[in-house]
């Protein structure tokens, strides 16, 4: 699972597939400590939970890089390469 974007002690992975086969909902995991939460791209949660001063920190950065995510996401389940996206600062 490629880390995507790290900062603040936050890490966000994406998977581009599973045993069973491709994920079916667009999301993002996102590791804090011991703590992990699982996001869509709309910063709504899945499942999970991390301490809210992450939390916050985590729904902006995905609202600022929604489109970027929605890229990664198509070419990642097309097997093509990943990129980084840029660390909230």
């Amino acid at each position: 699972m490629p880390i995507i974007s790290q900062f603040y002690g936050i890490v966000i992975t994406m998977y581009y597939n599973e045993t069973n086969g491709k994920h079916h909902i667009p999301h993002i995991h996102v590791r804090y400590n011991n703590d992990k939460i699982v996001y869509d791209f709309n910063a709504n949660i899945i499942e999970g939970r991390i301490p809210l001063k992450q939390k916050r920190m985590v729904e902006a950065w995905i609202m600022i890089h929604k489109e970027e995510l929605i890229t990664l996401w198509e070419i990642m389940q097309e097997g093509q390469e990943y990129f980084r996206i840029e660390p909230l600062k």
